[in-house]
């Protein structure tokens, strides 16, 4: 069973963390990992950085930026991940837009995640539709969970969709905008979240975009499986660098 699926058996709220791969310097990508297994996160999405990122905040994209100019590349961090799973147990998911993966080769993409240990991808720009026609099987053969994001403005009739053919979990985005940080989430994104949450979709849900805190965490597991929290962290490593990781997660598990 792919590792992401064993993690949401378990009876437990999930955390998940997203950063920038080569940011803040180029070769901090493994520290950071590694970091945040020992701090109790629960699975971790690494920013493939890419010139365009288009449902991204301007924290992450600053991140991206500054990844770029220390050197970082698809074939940089394959080889910065080659021995990942020799200190690393939990899952990794691969978040990116999908040109540098067809520049890289869609097939030998998901062959090199499967070689060094890549449990599934996030790729905000790829329809479902398409990659249901076209790269499923390529997905599937090399046992990797293809991971879809639904908005509140998505219909009924996309989401279930997404969920009949998702064999991991839906990335549920708290609202319309960009990626980026709040202190709370207000009536309309709770009703939201309460509104998928009785679909009864057999897709577990993780909810990302504004969450920041120990509060806005607990109010998006009110209703959903876990919660990612990307541009608060990405800021925490702008301000302190790779040092005291544990004490930005433990205040989101306080």
């Amino acid at each position: 069973m792919n590792r992401i699926n064993q993690k949401l058996q378990e009876n437990k709220k999930l955390l998940s963390i997203y950063f920038t791969a080569g940011f803040p310097k180029l070769n901090d990508t493994v520290s950071i990992i590694e970091n945040l297994e020992k701090s109790g996160v629960d699975f971790i999405e690494i920013g493939l950085p890419f010139s365009d990122p288009l449902a991204d905040g301007p924290t992450i994209q600053a991140s991206s930026t500054q990844a770029l100019d220390n050197g970082m590349t698809t074939e940089v961090l394959f080889n910065q991940l080659k021995d990942i799973r020799k200190t690393v147990i939990i899952p990794l998911i691969v978040m990116g837009y999908f040109n540098p993966m067809m520049q890289y080769g869609i097939e030998n993409f998901c062959k090199k995640c499967a070689e060094i240990g890549i449990d599934g991808l996030i790729i905000p720009d790829l329809p479902v539709d398409v990659y249901n026609n076209n790269y499923k099987a390529i997905f599937e053969k090399y046992g990797l969970v293809n991971v879809f994001l639904i908005t509140p403005q998505t219909s009924l009739e996309r989401i279930r969709f997404i969920d009949e053919i998702s064999d991991g979990f839906i990335y549920m985005v708290s609202s319309a905008s960009v990626t980026g940080s709040q202190n709370a989430f207000g009536k309309t994104q709770d009703d939201y979240f309460k509104r998928i949450a009785d679909l009864n979709l057999k897709s577990p849900q993780i909810i990302g975009f504004g969450i920041s805190n120990a509060e806005t965490f607990k109010q998006a597991t009110k209703y959903a499986k876990g919660a990612i929290i990307g541009s608060a962290f990405v800021k925490y490593l702008s301000e302190n660098g790779t040092a005291d990781i544990n004490k930005f997660v433990s205040s989101i598990l306080e």
